[in-house]
């Protein structure tokens, strides 16, 4: 009699995860349906090819456009500093010898 409680449980069981997993995928493919790899093959093999592609829209949100570049400095010049390594320092390494 307990196995067949344990049968049908674990059948219950199965059948309760089965469910749930293609309630998932139904979901996933739901919201992978209006979405397109970009760049596709055909237009990766265009580009290739030298044609001059304009990539399709792929579903996704649009970028927001990239911010404006910050105004030059005063006088119109930037600085700039160059720096250069100090001395070696006062340190030893050990030489390497060969032993025969």
């Amino acid at each position: 009699m307990t196995d067949n409680k344990q049968d049908e449980a674990a059948r219950k069981r199965l059948g309760e995860e089965r469910a749930r997993r293609e309630k998932q995928r139904a979901s996933q493919r739901d919201a992978m349906a209006g979405v397109k790899p970009t760049p596709t093959q055909e237009e990766n093999d265009l580009a290739a090819s030298g044609v001059p592609v304009t990539p399709e829209p792929d579903g996704s949100p649009q970028q927001p456009p990239a911010p404006p570049e910050p105004p030059p400095p005063e006088g119109g010049a930037t600085r700039t500093r160059q720096v250069e390594a100090g001395s070696k320092g006062a340190y030893s390494t050990r030489s390497a010898t060969a032993s025969e």
